[in-house]
């Protein structure tokens, strides 16, 4: 039995989600390298006795939308946290990826005789006050979903209805 409607339902749900999960990433400013953005996509599979749908990103999109809790303070609303340890969250981590971000954002703290510090020392202090106080919660993408998936349940009763409806004539006129 093909669910064209089914599926074009679920394919409205999926392109809305995205979409808006793009749009709160840019109105956030959490769209540094595009790279979680362009990860963005659902994929929609109808199966012989099933339908499938499923979203997809990059894995730390997840603990940008939930939050990660800090050592010290933050919160999280997938129990996501940094744990305690003597290694800054990865001083590799802190010094590239902080120090790309701090760098492209033109950040650039002093030190106590008021010199500007390098990229790679403000990228470590950065690095050290995120696993101090964590990644607050942006829910990016759990608001358009939760939002879209209210209407879901009726849009998909209606689309499954068309279909059993085609189906019903097919296989009348046969």
């Amino acid at each position: 039995m093909q669910l064209k409607n089914t599926q074009e339902a679920l394919n409205k749900f999926g392109k809305y989600v995205i979409q808006q999960s793009r749009s709160n990433l840019t109105k956030n400013k959490k769209n540094y390298t595009k790279k979680l953005y362009d990860s963005l996509g659902y994929e929609a599979k109808e199966m012989p006795n099933s339908i499938l749908l499923k979203f997809l990103m990059e894995e730390y999109g997840m603990y940008q939308d939930r939050g990660v809790k800090g050592v010290k303070s933050g919160t999280s609303l997938s129990n996501f946290s940094y744990k305690q340890s003597s290694n800054l969250i990865g001083l590799e981590y802190a010094t590239g990826t902080f120090a790309k971000w701090t760098k492209f954002r033109g950040i650039q703290f002093r030190d106590k005789k008021g010199r500007f510090m390098s990229f790679k020392q403000t990228g470590i202090l950065m690095a050290i006050g995120k696993k101090n106080k964590g990644i607050k919660p942006s829910l990016f993408f759990t608001k358009p979903f939760e939002k879209a998936f209210k209407d879901l349940p009726d849009d998909l009763i209606e689309a499954f209805a068309l279909d059993v409806d085609n189906l019903l004539e097919y296989t009348t006129k046969k």
